[in-house]
């Protein structure tokens, strides 16, 4: 039976390289530009901007996002916009400022609703400067409120355009290649084994895992390879349209928790999480013969990974898995790297799970976690 029966595409994605042209072609009268100061040097805010005027657009820059985003960043660019009366919304950045521009674009309707006021919903551009969060085309925005990361899903807050020119990720590090991309494959894996969901996301998850495996290390080795960048910005995208279909698990739930509590970047958290969840999900530690470990083996013949029973395909998942994390420099452990001590962790460790049980992607994780399971996750990934 299938417990998901719908699927929505609702951005137009344009994913060639020097589509961030394509602003001169929109049409409006102001537009909030969000970004950040990493953009500003290296020009593309400037550029962004230059394309607006061209289009008879004018525009005002909010830049004051940071990694993590929280609610009183949100505050500002409420404000800013509010200020600017945009009839147009660019993001132009990584996940934390396309999440930003979601909740501005959130919060100013919610505002303005309270008040009885009539919103018109602005047009939402996104352009990514990092290949990871598909943010650009989700309806998923995560906000740090008081020390925690709060997941905000609605439909309302996915962009109308995303605009993928991957001229824009060309000077992106090692290390953040490295994070990101991770955060694409366990995107995939999440989605294929959501119990919500479908045979579109399936297909997605599983283009989305083959690129990310054939082209992320050629990227990580040469940034400067176009035809690797582009593979793995469009894998970026594409497991994107899977979660915001199918929802994701446990592993960005706990990945959520730790990244908040010891500031890991996102990507890096949840690589440091997924291969517990998965031989977690897949009762690779009993008969691994249920759902998850039926779909992982799936997932590994679809990649040419020894997979002749559920067992042995989620083991061979799981080794390719490492080493590729190994090949990225990707540390094994959550005390391998070095940010996080043994005392500080276990002092942390029952309230994370608490915010995991919590968390909006617990619900769709294949299978239903006890909080001590998630604890013993947490444990498991961290030695």
């Amino acid at each position: 039976m299938i417990k998901n029966d719908h699927f929505i595409i609702k951005t137009k994605v344009y994913f060639d390289k020097g589509s961030m042209q394509m602003l001169r072609c929109m049409q409006g009268h102001c537009a909030l530009v969000v970004s950040d100061s990493i953009m500003k040097e290296l020009g593309y805010l400037d550029q962004a901007r230059g394309y607006l005027k061209e289009a008879g657009i004018g525009s005002t820059a909010f830049t004051d996002v940071r990694p993590d985003p929280d609610v009183s960043i949100v505050a500002k660019g409420v404000e800013a916009y509010e200020a600017c009366h945009a009839d147009m919304l660019v993001a132009l950045g990584g996940g934390s400022v396309i999440d930003t521009a979601k909740a501005i674009l959130y919060f100013v309707w919610q505002r303005q609703k309270a008040a009885g006021q009539k919103f018109e919903k602005p047009c939402f551009i996104a352009i990514p400067s990092t290949s990871g969060t598909g943010s650009e085309v989700t309806n998923f925005s995560v906000i740090t409120a008081e020390g925690s990361k709060n997941v905000l899903i609605d439909e309302f807050i996915a962009p109308d355009v995303a605009l993928l020119d991957s001229i824009c990720i060309q000077h992106v590090p090692p290390a953040v290649i490295a994070d990101t991309g991770m955060d694409v494959l366990v995107h995939a894996l999440e989605a294929y084994v959501s119990t919500d969901a479908t045979d579109f996301t399936d297909a997605l998850a599983e283009k989305a895992a083959e690129l990310i495996f054939a082209h992320l290390k050629e990227l990580y080795d040469d940034p400067a390879n176009g035809d690797a960048r582009d593979r793995v910005q469009n894998a970026s995208c594409i497991a994107g349209i899977a979660f915001t279909n199918s929802n994701l698990g446990i592993t960005h739930s706990l990945a959520h928790a730790l990244g908040a509590q010891f500031h890991l970047p996102h990507g890096r958290a949840n690589a440091l999480m997924m291969e517990a969840v998965i031989a977690y999900n897949a009762d690779l530690a009993g008969k691994a013969n249920n759902d998850a470990a039926w779909k992982y083996q799936k997932m590994a013949r679809e990649l040419n990974l020894p997979a002749r029973t559920p067992r042995e395909g989620v083991v061979s998942l799981l080794r390719a898995i490492a080493s590729l994390k190994r090949e990225l420099g990707i540390p094994h452990s959550i005390q391998a790297t070095k940010k996080v001590d043994v005392r500080a962790f276990e002092d942390a460790v029952e309230n994370m799970a608490e915010e995991a049980m919590h968390d909006r992607c617990t619900p769709t994780n294949p299978v239903k976690p006890t909080k001590e399971d998630l604890i013993a996750l947490y444990r498991k990934s961290f030695d």
